[in-house]
């Protein structure tokens, strides 16, 4: 169901590849994704300790829905520490503002 040639910042056709079409399945993990990215944004807001593991689960949760970019930020803030969280956060409300769009679309919302 992934539109071709769109302006995507989640690779929703890997997901989709990989749950073998099925379309439930997909709309079902994308919402879990989505629901669970507001907390993971309510962490990142403060300055506390933990950050270092929501940004881990955020590495491999973003890397398991094709939204890869989010997963390299994620990334590079375990690697350079605090100051990249920023990137984290603005890359995390890409990716659930092109997930919100998709399952509108695919009416999974």
């Amino acid at each position: 169901m992934a539109s071709e040639g769109s302006k995507s910042v989640v690779d929703f056709k890997y997901l989709e590849d990989f749950a073998a079409g099925d379309m439930r399945v997909v709309t079902e993990v994308l919402a879990l994704f989505r629901d669970q990215a507001q907390a993971w944004a309510d962490k990142l807001a403060t300055s506390d300790a933990g950050w270092q593991d929501t940004v881990h689960t955020i590495k491999g949760s973003a890397r398991g829905v094709g939204a890869f970019a989010l997963g390299e930020a994620a990334q590079r803030a375990e690697e350079l520490g605090p100051s990249v969280l920023t990137l984290v956060r603005g890359e995390l409300q890409a990716a659930v503002a092109d997930i919100e769009g998709y399952l509108t679309r695919v009416g999974g919302g």
